[in-house]
Parts: structure tokens; C-alpha cells; sequence
């Protein structure tokens, strides 16, 4: 849809009215009102010419409030994790959107961080958000300008972080508990918590792990995944090295999709698993005895087993995929050799324990599951 201009220095596009006005002293006003409705927009159209002409004419500040500047960051920003910027700032904008920047500070924030500790989130999702909103000041004290060159914000209050402690803590499992969990699981499912237990990688690292990421390393007659950065949390290509059961997982599943290593049978096909966190997760879970497990749990269950066999902490940092400013795809074959050789540690030490053999069994055979084992999603 092309410019439908139905006010005098207002457009319609993209469903938002946006202003392109010539306005005298002070040139060309081109930006969004940040709205569909007519009325609304027309009305945030006279409130910036009112602002324009106080700054011109007399060399008043204009005032904004924090939702403005909020969403002057959202529509200027370029960061990958932008849309979970814009989740922890329409939690914030709820409490402290309509206030003038001047007054958003640690005591204007206090009604936001009370009710999300009421809510039961983590300290370090309210300090994410808390660390958005800090950048969102920072920039309209330190960057953004208004018609006459004075930035947003005189001065950027200091946030201090929440420091409270969270009740929901890591829980890693026990071999017995590992054996209980992967009994009731899906044999699909199965699989892929035996795949995450013994490599450390994130839920949707499964789920997207993709046969054309797999690296032949012949040196050492064994293979490794290299995860592009644009699919890992932290921006960086994540290597992922397969142990003894690893490996045994991925040989079981070669061949069974064109795309992706995980799969499950549904109507006498294959579908790629969306995630593992699902109805036959949650019942699985319950029937094990372990009713608040979560899948990430799984991942530290990886990395407390690489503590207690000894493996330093540079070398867990690689295999569980944390953010240390090494190429990944540099590693030697030497290097990529140590780093075997830690990951066959965790699996050694529960091989007496954990029925691998049987699992991978399950995993290789696609027979169709009940439907109320399967769930919906994989």
C-alpha cells in the first residue's frame, strides 16, 4: 500500500500513522507516531509542533517519557536479542512508561521489581530488564538529540541490580534419576535427553541440530557439530563434541531424516522436534518422581559431572558452550583430542549404570508411539 495521506502532515503505512511535515525555523519533521489511530496521531502531531515551537521560540526542553524513548531503542535498535529487549521493556514500560525520563530512577522502579519478585521471576531476568532500561537512559543522556542539539536526558540515574535469591536452583540429576527419567520418556525424547546429558547443549540446540553442521574429524575417526552463532544464545558458533554415547546416538539416528539428527514419528513420517519441553516431558518427568525437572536442568547435569570427574574449568567452559573468545572452528585435532577425552570422563564413570545400549535401541526404532505418549509437538 502506497502513502495514504488522510491529515494534513500525516501518512498511513504499514498500519502506523507517520508524520512528514515542513515545519517554519525549524525544517523538515520526518518520524512515527507510533499508532493506527487517526485521532491519536493527529494529537501526537500537534504535541510535537507545540514542542518545537517552546524549543525554537523560547529554548524549552522538550519532555519525553520513557515509552518514547523505549521506542525510539525498538525501532532504531539492530541487536540480535532485540525482540527480548522489547519482552523486558513492556514489562517495565507497564510501571514507568508514562513517567518523563528526569524521573525514572531506583525509587520509580521499586513498584516493577517488587511485582516481578512477587511473581517468582529469577533475579537475573529482572536485572536483564533492568540492564535495558539503564541503555535505553544512557543513550538519550549520552546520544540522542533533541531539534536544538541537547541530548534527551541531562544525566543518566545509576540502576543497581537486584541481588535476591532465587528460589528455583540448578538441579542436577543422579544416574539413577537419569535411568528413571529416560525409562518413562518417548523413545524420540529418550534420545534426545541422553543426547543433552552427555554434551551440554541447550534445549533448541537439539531440536535445530542439523546434519550439514556435522565436521568430520578423521584424524581422530570421529565427528563433531559446529552450530552456527546466529542459532546459539551467545552469538558465537558453539562446538559441540560427542563422547562415546554421544556419538552412539548420532549413528542410531543417521539416516532417519534428510535435515535434522532428531526426529519423530507422526502419521507415517518423521517431523522435526520443536521442542523437548512438552506434554510426554512433563508426564515423564512426574512418573520419575521429578516433578519440577527442567530440560535445562539436564545441561548442568553435564557440567556438575565434568566438575566432579576433574575436567578444569577452561575445558568445561568449550564443551558446555559458554561465551571465551576462541574460534571454535580453529580447534586441532590434539586440542579436539582433549576435549574427547574430557567428554568420555562423565560417560565412563555411569556406564555400569545408565541402560545406553537399550535407549539407543528405542531411539533407532520408529515404530509409531501411542498418541499419548508422543504428545503433540515431539
Amino acid at each position: 500500500m502506497g502513502r495514504k495521506r488522510q491529515i494534513p502532515g500525516l501518512y498511513f503505512r504499514g498500519d502506523i500513522y507517520h508524520i512528514d511535515k515542513q515545519v517554519r525555523g525549524y525544517g523538515r519533521l520526518c518520524e512515527s507516531t507510533g499508532t493506527g489511530d487517526p485521532q491519536e496521531a493527529e494529537r501526537y502531531l500537534v504535541k510535537r509542533l507545540e514542542e518545537i515551537r517552546l524549543a525554537t521560540v523560547y529554548g524549552v526542553r522538550p519532555q519525553r517519557t520513557f515509552l518514547q524513548a523505549a521506542t525510539k531503542y525498538l525501532n532504531e535498535g539492530t541487536k540480535r536479542s532485540l525482540n527480548r529487549d522489547a519482552q523486558d521493556l513492556a514489562h517495565a514500560v507497564s510501571f514507568i512508561g508514562e513517567l518523563p525520563l528526569e524521573q525514572v530512577h531506583m525509587g520509580t522502579l521499586q513498584g516493577f521489581i517488587a511485582q516481578r519478585k512477587k511473581d517468582g521471576v529469577k533475579g537475573a531476568t529482572v536485572n536483564r530488564a533492568l540492564a535495558v532500561v539503564r541503555r535505553v537512559l544512557n543513550l538519550a543522556a549520552r546520544l540522542w538529540r533533541d531539534e536544538q542539539g541537547r541530548p534527551w536526558l541531562l544525566q543518566a540515574p545509576l540502576l543497581q541490580f537486584v541481588q535476591w535469591q532465587d528460589v528455583r536452583k540448578p538441579y542436577p540429576l543422579s544416574w539413577d534419576e537419569q535411568r528413571a527419567l529416560l525409562k518413562e520418556l518417548p523413545a524420540h525424547l529418550a534420545a534426545m535427553a541422553l543426547f543433552k546429558v552427555n554434551t551440554g547443549c541447550r534445549e533448541q540446540e537439539v531440536c535445530q541440530l542439523r546434519w550439514d553442521w556435522e565436521v568430520q574429524v578423521p584424524e581422530l575417526n570421529t565427528s563433531v557439530f559446529l552450530i552456527p552463532g546466529d542459532r546459539v544464545k551467545n552469538g558465537e558458533d558453539r562446538l559441540v563434541v560427542l563422547n562415546r554415547v554421544a556419538a552412539s546416538i548420532v549413528e542410531a539416528r543417521r539416516g532417519k531424516h534428510p535435515d535434522f539428527v532428531f526426529a519423530y514419528p507422526h502419521k507415517g513420517a518423521l517431523k522435526p522436534v520443536t521442542r523437548i519441553c512438552n506434554s510426554a516431558w512433563k508426564r515423564a518427568r512426574k512418573a520419575a518422581g521429578l516433578p519440577e525437572l527442567r530440560v535445562h536442568d539436564l545441561k548442568h547435569t553435564f557440567g556438575r559431572r565434568l566438575r566432579a570427574a576433574g575436567v578444569p574449568l577452561e575445558t568445561r567452559k568449550v564443551l558446555l558452550g559458554h561465551r571465551n573468545g576462541d574460534i571454535t572452528s580453529h580447534y586441532s585435532a590434539p586440542e579436539l583430542q582433549e576435549l574427547l577425552d574430557a567428554a568420555n570422563r562423565v560417560c565412563e564413570a555411569g556406564s555400569r549404570k545408565t541402560p545406553a545400549i537399550a535407549l539407543l535401541r528405542r531411539a533407532s526404532d520408529n515404530r509409531k508411539l501411542p498418541e499419548n505418549r508422543s504428545g503433540t509437538s515431539g
